[in-house]
């Protein structure tokens, strides 16, 4: 495939037409033309519905548009940082990020980006859905323990653990009678937890009386002692250390790990090295006891700054 041609299509669907591309970029609009149809041909598809007075894209133009204009800005910025002696990073880098990890770190992590990496326009979505990162043009996604992909690589760069917790009011049975649960989610009948202790493993009856969308909420609620969970100890971890919670145990078999995952299409620029570097250096061991101190210090930061 011809990467001028490409190139020269992504400006004509970019502007929205032959003569309006011409204009923005002073290029003649008998060699957009003229491009484009060539590229036409050597695909055997039609790219533009070509009306009186209105070009748009057909459906095969617009599935191509999507899945190489970022792909040719990469390369156009690479050859910058080439020919300019370096690999600054510039330009916009959009990540995805799960919402209690952004909740509780991507904001100090964000920031602290920022500052090292003026050039860079960072832009940050929360959600927890599984996304396309070649369609959605995201550069970068943090998930949950991801499900393998082909067209993905990266990194675990944080473990944390999944422990059961209670508010200090709340005793532990010893009669096997269900205690109140608060869980993510939607409420249902009785369940049986296994958990793991000191003293070896046991299980615990729950009976889910408050479900709620937000595992801060479940946080929270736990606190108010409106019973038992299960969290991430880097959202608890604070909690128990003040007493406002007790630790029951870890929760049997679970493994929690973030990753940092980027397309294998794509060439790694310096944009993404240099975020993947930044949570290198914010969690060098990716322990869940560093997590869980990174989550604290963010959570004394805001506070402190509210009460100024």
């Amino acid at each position: 495939m011809d990467l001028l041609a490409l190139a020269d299509f992504n400006l004509v669907a970019r502007h929205g037409g032959f003569g309006k591309a011409a204009r923005a970029t002073g290029r003649p609009k008998a060699t957009l033309s003229r491009r484009v149809a060539e590229l036409e041909a050597s695909l055997d598809l039609r790219l533009f519905e070509r009306g009186s007075r209105v070009l748009t894209l057909t459906e095969e133009g617009r599935a191509l548009s999507e899945r190489t204009s970022a792909l040719l800005t990469e390369l156009d910025e690479t050859a910058i940082e080439i020919a300019s002696g370096g690999a600054r990073p510039r330009g916009r880098l959009r990540i995805s990020a799960p919402l209690l990890f952004s909740q509780t770190a991507m904001g100090r992590l964000a920031a602290g980006f920022a500052l090292k990496h003026p050039d860079v326009r960072l832009e940050v979505t929360v959600e927890d859905r599984p996304v396309d990162m070649i369609e959605e043009a995201y550069d970068l996604v943090i998930r949950v323990n991801p499900e393998p992909d082909a067209n993905l690589v990266g990194r675990a760069f944080l473990h944390d653990r999944l422990v059961v917790v209670a508010g200090p009011g709340v005793a532990c049975p010893t009669d096997g009678r269900p205690v109140p649960a608060v869980v993510r989610g939607a409420v249902g009948g009785v369940e049986t937890w296994r958990v793991t202790t000191p003293n070896g493993p046991s299980t615990v009856a729950v009976h889910p009386t408050l479900g709620l969308s937000s595992l801060v909420m479940v946080r929270d609620a736990v606190v108010a002692g409106a019973g038992v969970a299960r969290l991430p100890l880097s959202l608890a971890g604070p909690d128990i250390e003040a007493g406002r919670m007790t630790l029951w145990g870890d929760v049997e078999g679970v493994q929690t790990a973030l990753w940092a995952l980027y397309p294998t299409r794509r060439l790694l620029s310096a944009r993404v090295s240099a975020f993947l570097d930044h949570l290198r250096e914010a969690f060098p061991k990716g322990t869940p006891d560093e997590l869980a101190a990174y989550v604290a210090a963010e959570r004394q930061r805001v506070v402190g700054a509210a009460a100024d």
